[in-house]
């Protein structure tokens, strides 16, 4: 359902005019504004305050929240000053607006460190609500693939792993050496533990992780790590490392094999992505993502979440078009990379001293 909704309190006139533009903006292209937050409320915009920036409680996965936040003054470093409030708001993304006398900068902030802005001209009201809109109703209404649904009859000779999840533990070495974080703030100093276990169960947040690796077990299934695990100590089936058996449309869920009597961890969101490209691609045996970037890629051209259908479509498409799908690294824009390979060392061997850890924003 396409509908909407804007938080209210008492607003300066700017924001005043500017969540009219956006109501103005989203009502014309077709989406129905609530006046009361309903339980499938399909974006809020959550006007918040610097003393009071309270998170709006979702009761839908499918609820994309973009948190609202005025400045009269730019910071020394905005995305530092500005990051903190999208996680405090546990918020989809953030719209940060420096607004003074001489210009207004808005700038568009992710969870994934996505970073960009856009500029304010009095005279070009129209073009502005329409790149707003260009930016935020892709990534708003993209379907999320992070359920999981837990099977555990994973075949007794794999409980303890194999060949492949030991060169994974090698790997994730490899990974955890590179150092690639992809915000600076854990997530604990931000949030409540009410807050944190309401991010997880909607999200399935493992905790502050740094990108992740799979490698293909069979013609159908993968080795995949789990979300928010140590890359450095990458040991336990079903903890640390994950036997993925394939997606299940009906359940909107990955499905994943397991031994008996473990306590499972969740998937990476990035799960539907790598079983789109094994699908399509067999002589792919290995992928890495990581929070960084390497000069010259290909990259997306809209920021989606991770975890969303329409990302790992748009990877798998970039991948399916590049010279040698088996061996091609593709840019997320504002986010990473996405790389093939043969195997996990043909990866890290192809990579090495070409990352760069800021990823550009644009």
């Amino acid at each position: 359902m396409k509908n909407f909704t804007i938080s209210s309190f008492e607003k300066s006139p700017f924001l005043s005019w500017y969540t009219d533009g956006l109501k103005e903006k989203f009502t014309t292209e077709g989406y129905e504004y609530c006046d009361e937050t309903i339980d499938d409320i399909r974006i809020v915009f959550n006007v918040i305050t610097q003393e009071k920036p309270r998170p709006f409680r979702r009761k839908a996965q499918a609820t994309f929240v973009v948190s609202i936040l005025e400045f009269n003054k730019e910071p020394e470093n905005v995305f530092e000053t500005a990051y903190p409030y999208l996680i405090r708001t546990l918020a989809n993304h953030l719209i940060f607006i420096v607004n003074n006398e001489e210009k207004t900068d808005v700038y568009f902030i992710t969870p994934e460190q996505g970073f960009y802005k856009l500029s304010y001209q009095k005279e070009q009201q129209e073009e502005f609500f329409n790149k707003i809109y260009q930016r935020l109703e892709p990534v708003a209404s993209a379907q999320l693939v992070i359920d999981n649904h837990f099977i555990d009859d994973l075949d007794q000779n794999l409980w303890n792993g194999n060949n492949i999840t030991q060169k994974m533990f090698i790997a994730g070495k490899k990974l955890d050496e590179m150092n690639l974080l992809p915000a600076p703030f854990p997530l604990e100093k931000y949030l409540s533990s009410r807050d944190m276990r309401q991010l997880k169960k909607l999200y399935g947040i493992g905790g502050l992780s740094y990108g992740n690796l799979s490698s293909r077990h069979d013609e159908k299934t993968f080795w995949m790590s789990a979300s928010g695990v140590n890359k450095a100590n990458m040991r336990v089936v079903g903890q640390d490392i994950l036997y993925i058996n394939g997606f299940n449309p009906e359940k909107n869920a990955m499905e994943i094999k397991v031994p008996p009597r473990i306590s499972p961890k969740r998937a990476s969101v990035d799960a539907i992505e790598h079983w789109m490209i094994y699908k399509e691609h067999p002589k792919v045996g290995a992928i890495v993502h990581i929070h960084a970037w390497i000069d010259g890629v290909k990259a997306t051209e809209i920021n989606y979440p991770c975890g969303t259908i329409q990302l790992a479509e748009t990877v798998a498409d970039l991948v399916r078009n590049a010279d040698d799908p088996s061996r091609a690294i593709i840019g997320l824009k504002n986010h990473g990379l996405t790389i093939t390979g043969r195997n996990l060392d043909d990866i890290f061997d192809r990579i090495d001293g070409q990352v760069m850890s800021q990823v550009p924003s644009a």
